[in-house]
């Protein structure tokens, strides 16, 4: 029997199961827009980035003392592959886990996963509220600025753009480009 491959569709049935907050799932959603960006720039599979994506935070709103942790449990109870399950709990890394991220996709989606938060943020104190016209420039100002989205860490971003040998404006731009599709679903699109 050929090994299990998660589809979108079991990816979203999984999320909803432990997730039933909108913020969560709108952060699950612009996550997995971003890494299917990244995935087309590296030229990877961007179907299983985009489920990984998706399923990052799997276990944070039930279980936010065991984040990165009981999502494993959660993972193999539903016979998901370890490649998977590994790229999850590498995004934890230094903050709930000693998963160091090694792959492409395991250093993107440390890489993008705080970002993501900081670039919505930035995006609803706009007077449009949309992601559709936010500049890369707002988004430093606030990176600077910690007292802003005080729950995004900094130095991980900084960590994940060096994993990635890119420059965090470089970053934040492909953060903003990978969003900017599904502005409307993660409630970015403003008044544009």
């Amino acid at each position: 029997m050929p090994p299990y491959i998660p589809t979108r569709k079991d990816a979203m049935e999984l999320l909803k199961k432990y997730n039933k907050k909108d913020g969560l799932i709108r952060h699950a959603l612009a996550v997995e827009s971003v890494m299917e960006h990244f995935a087309n720039i590296f030229g990877e599979d961007a179907q299983k980035w985009k489920v990984i994506g998706l399923v990052h935070d799997l276990d944070y709103e039930m279980y936010p003392d065991q984040h990165c942790v009981k999502c494993i449990e959660l993972f193999e109870a539903h016979d998901w592959p370890e490649e998977y399950i590994r790229a999850v709990t590498s995004h934890g890394w230094g903050i709930c886990t000693d998963v160091k991220p090694e792959t492409p996709l395991e250093k993107t989606l440390y890489a993008v996963d705080e970002l993501t938060g900081l670039v919505a943020s930035t995006a609803i104190v706009r007077p449009s509220k949309s992601i559709l016209d936010i500049k890369v420039k707002s988004v430093k100002k606030k990176f600077k600025d910690k007292s802003f989205a005080a729950g995004v860490d900094r130095q991980v971003i900084k960590k994940g753009a060096q994993l990635l040998n890119m420059e965090v404006s470089e970053l934040i731009t492909q953060v903003i480009l990978g969003m900017q599709p599904v502005a409307e679903k993660i409630g970015l699109k403003g008044s544009l």
